[in-house]
C-alpha cells in the first residue's frame, strides 16, 4: 500500500497531496469503493451535501477502523455546505445536520461550495465557519470557486485565512495566477476534476509521450503535474486497480520542462464554471 505524503496547511494539518473524490459514490457499491480506496493508502475523502453520500462516507470511516485497522483520526472528512445554506445561522445547522448524516465526531475540512455571490452572504457563511472551527465541530475550513478577489475579502474582513481552495484546475486549466495567489497567502490548492473528465486530455500526445518517458501511464503523469504544481489532486475512481494506479504517482519526478509541457496545453475553463457568475444551490 502506497504512503501518500502530506503538506502542512496554515493551521498546522498534515494534508495528503491526494485525495480521493466521492461525487456519485453512493448506497452499498459506494461504501465499497471508499473503503476500498482507504485500503489503497488514501487518507482524504471529498464530499459534500450536493454529493448525497454523507452517510456512506461516515459509513466507509466506520468500516474502514473495523475492518482494516485505520484509525478516524488518520482519514480526512471534507464536506461541504451548499448555496442554499449560506448565511451564520443556516450554515451552523448545515454543519450539524452534515455531522448527523456523516455519523462522526467531526468534519475535518469545511467548505464553502461555491461563493454564489449574487445571494451575497457567503462572508456571513465564514463567519459561520470560524465559530464552527473554534467550537470544534470542524477542524480545518475553507472555501471551493472562490476568486483572488473573493478570498481577499474573506480574509480583510475575518482575518482568517482559508486552509483550502478548491477549484477546477487541470492541464486545460492550470490556473497559475490564482496558484501564485494561494502559495502567497499560504493557502492550499485543491484541484477538483483533475483530469478533466469528458475531455481528451488523456490521449494528447504531449502527455502520452511524458507517460512513456517515465514508464508511467498518462493518468499517473497528469497527477504528478498536480503534485508538482502544489496542488492537492482528487481524482475519484471506484475501481480498486484504477485507486492504486492513481495513488501510485510518488516514486518518479516530472523535470521542469515537462510540467511546463503539460501546463502548455492550456485553453480555459470546460464546464462554465466561473465563480463570478456560477451559481449552485
Amino acid at each position: 500500500m502506497p504512503t501518500i505524503p502530506t503538506v502542512t496547511l496554515n493551521d498546522g494539518t498534515a494534508f495528503p497531496e491526494l485525495g480521493l473524490g466521492t461525487y456519485n459514490l453512493r448506497e452499498a457499491s459506494g461504501v465499497d469503493a471508499m473503503v476500498a480506496g482507504i485500503s489503497a493508502g488514501y487518507r482524504l475523502l471529498d464530499s459534500a451535501v450536493n454529493y448525497k453520500n454523507e452517510r456512506e462516507v461516515g459509513e466507509a470511516v466506520r468500516r474502514a477502523g473495523g475492518e482494516l485497522g485505520v484509525a478516524r483520526d488518520e482519514i480526512l472528512v471534507t464536506t461541504k455546505v451548499p448555496g442554499r445554506d449560506h448565511g451564520y445561522d443556516p450554515t451552523m445547522a448545515s454543519a450539524e445536520a452534515s455531522v448527523a448524516a456523516l455519523g462522526l465526531d467531526r468534519i475535518d475540512l469545511y467548505l464553502i461550495h461555491w461563493p454564489n455571490p449574487s445571494v451575497g452572504k457567503y462572508l456571513e457563511t465564514w463567519q459561520a465557519m470560524i465559530a464552527l472551527r473554534e467550537a470544534g465541530l470542524v477542524g480545518s475550513i475553507g472555501v471551493s470557486n472562490f476568486t483572488e478577489a473573493m478570498l481577499t475579502e474573506l480574509i480583510d474582513e475575518t482575518g482568517v485565512t482559508p486552509a483550502v481552495n478548491q477549484v477546477e484546475l487541470h492541464p486545460y486549466f492550470p490556473q497559475a495566477a490564482l496558484r501564485a495567489f494561494h502559495r502567497e497567502r499560504g493557502i492550499r490548492t485543491e484541484s477538483w476534476s483533475p483530469l478533466a473528465r469528458r475531455s481528451e486530455l488523456l490521449t494528447e500526445s504531449v502527455i502520452a509521450d511524458i507517460a512513456a518517458a517515465h514508464g508511467v501511464t498518462p493518468t499517473q503523469a497528469v497527477l504528478r503535474w498536480h503534485v508538482q504544481l502544489g496542488s492537492t489532486a482528487i481524482p475519484k475512481s471506484a475501481n480498486p486497480e484504477r485507486q492504486v494506479e492513481n495513488a501510485d504517482i510518488f516514486g518518479f519526478e516530472l523535470t521542469d520542462d515537462e510540467v511546463a509541457a503539460i501546463s502548455g496545453l492550456e485553453r480555459g475553463r470546460l464546464w462554465d464554471g466561473d465563480p463570478n457568475h456560477h451559481e449552485e444551490m
